[in-house]
């Protein structure tokens, strides 16, 4: 069990230096000069090479990369090149308002997915059989950021009404601030409940012809107590994996959602930061994002161990 928990967590680290060493050299290669877009095409030379020097931009890549890299380490992601804050203080001012956004849509997509996949396995080749399969095609297919964009123009167009894209705190408004997160949140755990369906689906029917499941009917079981006691509770232990790859695809996806809804988060801050050219906030908010995907992937295979001894002897 200790073996278990201690390799993914010794995994973790080469993990980690990999993908800085990846969001580092993606950063560098956004098209643009910080310098030049500060300056507007204003300055002589040396007031460029002197705003170079203090932003530590003038030494080479690799340089970059080993300061960066060991200030990261002691807890200093660095300062942000045109708000002059701390990277880690307006990091940590947006996360929780990411977190909030991505746990809704992983609670959304759950409480859609599993349900209609166990109906559409129990119902197999029947009217809901195929409306479930029939969303789960279009979950994949419709990008979110389209359905997000349509939600916010159509309704003004119509009857005039927009979703509130004017960001309310909890404490001043629990309803409103609640509210504000409901549409995106549907809007993300489209895709996420269209995947998690199908696999609780394919697992469902696959469980429901084994032997033992065959011999909960002949008992006389009634048909709830044999779905969710006997079926689901073995179906259901694969599904708990594809839950941590749609933590990356859900945590990609409130980058594009909060900027539509108007939500101060991690994802908005980040577009910013690009179209800025703002070095220190791309780096820090990346590998803050990718630390919590591979967390959380990690708690995922704690839960998958958990729940299946056979994974987590072996």
């Amino acid at each position: 069990m200790h073996r278990y928990i201690i390799k993914p967590l010794l995994l973790m680290i080469p993990s980690l230096l990999i993908v800085s060493f990846i969001i580092f050299s993606l950063a560098r290669m956004i098209p643009g000069d910080v310098v030049d877009m500060m300056f507007e095409d204003q300055g002589y030379a040396q007031d460029r090479d002197e705003m170079r020097r203090k932003l530590g931009i003038d030494k080479p890549i690799p340089i970059q990369y080993i300061e960066w890299l060991a200030r990261m380490m002691s807890g200093d992601l660095g300062v942000s090149l045109w708000t002059k804050q701390p990277v880690l203080d307006e990091i940590l001012a947006r996360l929780p308002v990411s977190m909030e956004l991505g746990l809704m849509t992983i609670s959304f997509a759950l409480l859609m997915a599993v349900p209609i996949g166990i109906l559409s396995a129990v119902r197999q080749d029947t009217t809901q059989d195929i409306a479930a399969r029939s969303f789960a095609i279009g979950g994949l297919s419709i990008p979110g950021f389209w359905l997000g964009t349509l939600v916010v123009v159509l309704p003004s167009i119509w009857w005039g009404w927009t979703p509130p894209i004017q960001y309310v705190a909890f404490a001043q408004n629990p309803w409103g601030h609640l509210g504000q997160f409901l549409l995106p949140a549907v809007i993300l755990s489209f895709a996420s409940a269209a995947s998690i369906m199908r696999l609780t689906r394919a697992q469902m029917l696959e469980v429901l012809r084994q032997d033992y499941v065959r011999t909960a009917w002949s008992k006389g079981l009634q048909e709830k107590v044999v779905i969710l006691k006997h079926a689901l509770k073995n179906a259901i232990i694969p599904v708990v994996t594809i839950i941590g790859l749609q933590i990356a695809n859900v945590a990609g996806g409130t980058v594009v959602m909060e900027q539509i809804f108007g939500l101060p988060g991690m994802g908005r801050f980040l577009i910013e930061a690009i179209t800025q050219r703002d070095y220190p906030v791309i780096q820090g908010v990346n590998f803050t994002l990718a630390s919590v995907i591979i967390v959380m992937n990690l708690v995922v295979d704690l839960i998958y161990g958990f729940l299946d001894p056979r994974i987590r002897y072996s």
